[in-house]
């Protein structure tokens, strides 16, 4: 069985569709967890995830890309809340809509209820927080982190709203987890929710194909309120923004035009 023909079984076994990822980087991913569980091939690996639910977990973990941390780029999430931030609460019609998607562990969605929590009610303001991964999204809504994925954190929201379990990791505080709510979505296949004054999907699209992410693009212009933007990661400016309907407002912010767009 050769990478091609592997993609099928993966497709019925996961939902996940190889074909909008990048070939190189993800054959690459899956070849090394093969390695790493001295497995033969692809034919074996199909196997071995179809009866170790361990083994389909860790998988399920490698092609959804779960890394992450509060405030990743922190010079970006500094103009998020003096320049983008303000003028979307100025504008929201009613509560201000926020969506984190393929939030991964959490901690964008954290990151962002604690820095909103700073200008609005809890009332005020809802975000979703969505991950093809239900481990993940599992291990999110517990709310347990590494001194790691808080090393990018400004001091204050560290120590109002952590605790410290041991000697390397720190459990958030529920009034930050009830600001956020959880739920499965695959960007791929599933229908988009809206709408959305704020949407945020970072460090994720750069492993799809040009196709699949344009089609994601397409569907986050959609989600979004009239004016509302679009926050990327530090790899992930859109080049043919104008095309998606999109206005470039700072580097990895873009606005949807206030016209109508695409059909």
């Amino acid at each position: 069985m050769d990478y091609e023909q592997f993609k099928a079984p993966v497709y019925k076994l996961t939902h996940v569709d190889l074909d909008c990822y990048k070939e190189r980087q993800m054959k690459r991913r899956i070849d090394a967890l093969i390695q790493k569980h001295r497995l033969k091939g692809y034919e074996e690996f199909i196997e071995a995830i179809t009866n170790d639910k361990n083994l389909f977990e860790e998988f399920m973990s490698y092609i959804t890309i779960n890394v992450s941390e509060f405030y990743r780029n922190p010079e970006q999430w500094r103009i998020l809340e003096s320049e983008i931030l303000p003028n979307l609460i100025k504008n929201a019609k009613g509560k201000l809509k926020v969506w984190s998607a393929a939030c991964s562990t959490g901690d964008e969605p954290y990151s962002l209820a604690m820095l909103i929590k700073d200008y609005l009610p809890t009332s005020e303001f809802s975000i979703l927080a969505t991950d093809l991964d239900l481990q993940i999204i599992e291990k999110a809504k517990v709310g347990v982190y590494g001194e790691k994925s808080l090393a990018g954190l400004p001091k204050k929201y560290k120590d109002k709203y952590f605790t410290k379990l041991g000697e390397k990791s720190y459990q958030i505080s529920d009034e930050i987890k009830k600001c956020v709510t959880f739920q499965r979505h695959d960007l791929l296949k599933d229908v988009y929710p809206e709408p959305f004054d704020l949407i945020l999907c970072r460090n994720v699209v750069i492993y799809f194909t040009d196709e699949a992410k344009n089609r994601i693009y397409t569907n986050f212009n959609k989600s979004l309120n009239k004016n509302g933007v679009l926050f990327v990661g530090s790899t992930e400016q859109i080049i043919n923004y104008r095309e998606l309907n999109y206005s470039s407002i700072k580097s990895f912010f873009y606005k949807k035009n206030s016209t109508e767009g695409l059909s």
